[in-house]
C-alpha cells in the first residue's frame, strides 16, 4: 500500500454514475462465467438516490473505486448489505480497496447499524476476510448465476 497517494472518499454524483456502471460491467475479476453477473448491472441516479455509494477520487479527480451500502439488506433489522465494491484495474493493489471498506464501515456505524453483510464474488472473498469479514454462509447457485458465493459479516457492535 502507497503512503503517497492522496485519495479523497465521497458521495457519488449524478455525473459519475455511467463511469461506475462502466467499471463494474467491465471489471476484469467478472471476465468468462462471472460476466453474466455484472453484464446489466447499472448504476444511475435512482440507484444513488437509495443507496449510499461512495466514491474514491486520486489527486487528478480520476475515479478509482467506488463502494455502496444498502439498508436494509440482508440481515436482522439494523443490518446493511455492501452491494458494489469494485477498485479500478489500474488502482488495484493501492489499498483503494481497504480505504473503501473503512469509509462504508464508518457509515454503517454512524448510522447504528450492527452489521454489514457481504455476498461475496468468489475470488474477493479473501479480500473481505483481511477486512475484518467472517464466514457465516454460503449463497448457493440460483438463476443466471451458476456457483456458489461466500456469505460474510462484518459486525460493527463493540
Amino acid at each position: 500500500m502507497t503512503s503517497t497517494l492522496q485519495i479523497e472518499i465521497a458521495h457519488a454524483t449524478v455525473e459519475e454514475t455511467a463511469e461506475l456502471t462502466a467499471m463494474v460491467r467491465t471489471a476484469r475479476a467478472y471476465e468468462g462465467e462471472y460476466r453474466v453477473m455484472v453484464a446489466n448491472q447499472t448504476i444511475d441516479a435512482a440507484y444513488i438516490g437509495r443507496h449510499l455509494t461512495r466514491v474514491a477520487h486520486g489527486p487528478d479527480g480520476a475515479i478509482l473505486g467506488f463502494a455502496t451500502l444498502q439498508v436494509p439488506g440482508r440481515g436482522e433489522p439494523g443490518e446493511g448489505e455492501l452491494d458494489f465494491m469494485f477498485v479500478a484495474e489500474a488502482a488495484q493493489g493501492l489499498g483503494i480497496g481497504r480505504l473503501l471498506i473503512d469509509d462504508v464501515v464508518a457509515h454503517a456505524r454512524a448510522q447504528g447499524l450492527t452489521r454489514v453483510h457481504i455476498v461475496s464474488h468468489p475470488p474477493s472473498a479473501g479480500f473481505y476476510r483481511r477486512c475484518g469479514a467472517r464466514d457465516v454462509a454460503v449463497i448457493e447457485p440460483y438463476g443466471r448465476i451458476g456457483w456458489s458465493r461466500p456469505h460474510l459479516v462484518i459486525d460493527l457492535a463493540g
